[in-house]
């Protein structure tokens, strides 16, 4: 069944969860979903999967949605990744799924195929004034699925590039503004901006979190890449390998030029290093997601002065457009053959409450994919968030197949042979030979079936 998904195939897919995992979890709404039905608890039921600061920016958006509607909301946080996409494919499967569910953009692909999403024109959402014209185009177009549209698209999280202001200025990167980058497109300036750093910093130019951390590194891959070529790497739903191999061998080279060719930023950095190393003036610039906007905010340089820094898109590097790397957080409605018609506008008037609340979410610093609030005088005013809107319409998702998106094993094999590659254990013309076999055993592996 390659190519094509089911209820029943999805099932298999998640990692193998258990169903005596899930009941050990007594009480939670999946257990209630998996022994009879879910109780109606509140007027919505709402999952997600965010913690820390934006887990915190949700609960605010929910509180401020119930209040506005009227309608009481019991939002679950559920486990990052496959556990959580496991638990949803279950819960929708037995006909007792939450009434709104928060899914990747990278995953909807999988979900919608398996037939377990209601589709944006079965519901009642564009009578809400919720409609495509209002969103980043991007992002609406990754949520619509062989011509049928399945999810909301509530922000774009890309991958850009963060520099150290002060350093930058000291390394005469910045305009007469003294905020804003000069021109550094192109790999010989953006070669040659990375140099002028490091003479600044006396260690490294840039720096990103390439140890143990396959999905940054196949971010940082694809925002090169994507560059390059409109050819996914894989087509058909992940059944044919399409790889450029020229384009792919490009990318590569560039990327040694900066670790091992000019040792212009680190081979192995962790996460906590590259964090130091930018945040101590070690590298004056991060390659890295805007997602940990919040780790550089509040910094305090050794004089105390407040540590400035700035976020834009990555310019063009080896092709003639600039592109990110980027996913969307969206929501959707997932099928429930016994939802009422009464519960079914609850969630729609809550999917577009938590629109309206877009303002709060940028501050974990997403880009709002809601345009009356990405287009305001607020957000415009929101710094740095604005200055890498553009990221958002550049934006390269990951190729659709049922092993890729958000935390996948698809990530994980690919991001460790880019990991090699960054750290000088294989060449170019090896890492593009070790991804397309590793790709071709993914393509012909038939989608799991129970």
């Amino acid at each position: 069944m390659r190519g094509t998904y089911t209820r029943r195939n999805f099932l298999a897919m998640g990692g193998g969860l258990s169903l005596a995992g899930l009941l050990s979890a007594c009480g939670s709404p999946v257990v209630t979903s998996l022994t009879g039905g879910q109780p109606a608890t509140a007027d919505v039921i709402f999952w997600h999967l965010f913690g820390g600061g934006d887990g915190e920016n949700m609960g605010t958006m929910v509180g401020a949605t119930e209040k506005a509607t009227g309608h009481s909301v019991e939002a679950t946080l559920l486990s990052w990744g496959n556990p959580y996409y496991t638990k949803l494919a279950l819960a929708a499967s037995s006909q007792r799924p939450p009434d709104v569910a928060i899914s990747h953009l990278s995953r909807l692909p999988t979900l919608a195929q398996a037939g377990l999403l209601t589709p944006y024109d079965e519901t009642g959402l564009a009578a809400l004034g919720v409609t495509k014209d209002k969103f980043t185009p991007a992002a609406w177009e990754k949520a619509t699925v062989d011509g049928a549209t399945y999810a909301i698209p509530l922000d774009t999280h890309p991958f850009v590039l963060y520099y150290n202001k002060t350093l930058a200025q000291k390394a005469g990167l910045l305009d007469s503004t003294g905020d804003n980058l000069v021109d550094i497109s192109g790999q010989e300036q953006f070669l040659d901006a990375l140099t002028e750093m490091k003479k600044v910093t006396g260690k490294y130019g840039a720096t990103m979190s390439n140890t143990a951390d396959p999905s940054t590194a196949w971010r940082w891959f694809m925002t090169v890449y994507g560059g390059l070529t409109d050819t996914p790497i894989v087509s058909d739903s992940g059944t044919k390998v399409t790889i450029d191999d020229d384009a792919m061998q490009e990318t590569f080279a560039f990327l040694q030029k900066i670790t091992v060719g000019q040792k212009l930023s680190a081979a192995n950095a962790t996460g906590a290093v590259a964090q130091a190393q930018f945040s101590t003036g070690q590298a004056g610039f991060l390659f890295d997601g805007v997602w940990n906007i919040t780790l550089y905010q509040g910094i305090k340089n050794p004089d105390g002065s407040d540590f400035a820094f700035n976020m834009v898109p990555f310019p063009a590097l080896l092709g003639s457009k600039p592109v990110a790397y980027a996913d969307s957080h969206s929501l959707v409605i997932p099928k429930a053959s016994g939802r009422s018609a009464e519960r079914e506008g609850y969630a729609e008037q809550f999917i577009q409450g938590l629109l309206g609340q877009s303002l709060t979410w940028s501050k974990g610093g997403h880009v709002p994919a809601w345009l009356p609030v990405q287009q305001s005088a607020e957000f415009q005013a929101e710094l740095p968030q604005k200055n890498y809107i553009e990221a958002a319409r550049n934006a390269v998702y990951d190729p659709t197949g049922w092993y890729t998106g958000a935390g996948s094993d698809f990530q994980n094999t690919v991001g460790g042979i880019i990991i090699a590659a960054l750290s000088g254990q294989s060449d170019p013309k090896g890492a593009t030979g070790q991804m397309r076999s590793a790709l071709n055993r993914l393509a012909k592996t038939n989608a799991p079936v129970s």
